[in-house]
């Protein structure tokens, strides 16, 4: 055997081979982080439809579009068509047993203080990791890799909100965007340091939960434009915008 391996062709079998196993490894994690932040944005996208009380079919749209919509937006963009959760039905399975489960249990998930905002800064953290990781595996580049991670985490929030007509969080003042950003940064940076993928993908998701949780819990936010006290309704009324 140790003859063997020594041999050129043999080593490059060997190498091939592990090659294999950690491309497949990477794309089992990348699938699992998916499907699990999937489930949990859908469950953040049919819990606000049930609070705005839209009926079944309202409330199953939204949980599919609030668990799907930064997937496809990622898919698209880096050429994997067609996209996963059109492809796949464990996506459309599981965004249907999320919506499910809040019509059937909402009254416990109400109870919960801001039940939508965890289950949205959850499905931010993952989403944003495996949007970074699966740009990796189709070869981007680390900075683009990272800006496309934070798309794929912000997508599903922009398109819930935007179907309950509320201004997208990530448009507000509150840390959202760069907490997506943050982690998506990580697992690119351990992909640089080649650190182990599963470590620096848990990593980069507390990051991202931990951000977004401290920005609800003590007000954190971004500079926004300071505007004078009751302008009429042109926007007139003098003044200076200021960054508070």
């Amino acid at each position: 055997m140790p003859g063997i391996l020594r041999h050129p062709d043999a080593r490059t079998h060997v190498f091939a081979v592990l090659a294999l196993d950690m491309g497949a490894a990477m794309k089992t994690l990348v699938l699992t982080l998916d499907l699990i932040g999937t489930f949990v944005f859908a469950l953040s996208g049919a819990t606000a439809g049930a609070r705005r009380r839209l009926d079944v079919f309202g409330v199953l749209v939204l949980s599919f579009v609030a668990a799907n919509s930064g997937g496809i937006v990622r898919d698209l963009l880096i050429g994997a068509t067609p996209p996963a959760a059109i492809s796949d039905w464990r996506y459309l399975a599981v965004s249907l047993l999320a919506g499910l489960a809040i019509l059937f249990w909402y009254p416990l998930v109400n109870r919960l203080r801001n039940a939508v905002l965890i289950f949205d800064g959850a499905g931010l953290a993952l989403f944003c990791v495996a949007g970074a990781q699966k740009a990796l595996v189709f070869g981007l580049e680390p900075v683009m890799a990272a800006l496309l991670g934070m798309l794929t985490g912000i997508g599903g929030g922009i398109a819930r909100d935007v179907l309950l007509s509320d201004v997208p969080a990530v448009l507000r003042s509150d840390i959202y965007a760069v907490a997506s950003l943050a982690g998506a940064s990580v697992v690119v940076l351990g992909d640089a340091l080649q650190l182990p993928t599963t470590a620096t993908a848990c990593a980069g998701a507390a990051l991202c939960f931990g951000l977004r949780v401290a920005a609800i819990r003590y007000g954190w936010h971004l500079p926004t434009a300071r505007t004078p006290d009751g302008p009429d309704e042109d926007g007139k009324g003098g003044g200076r915008g200021e960054f508070r």
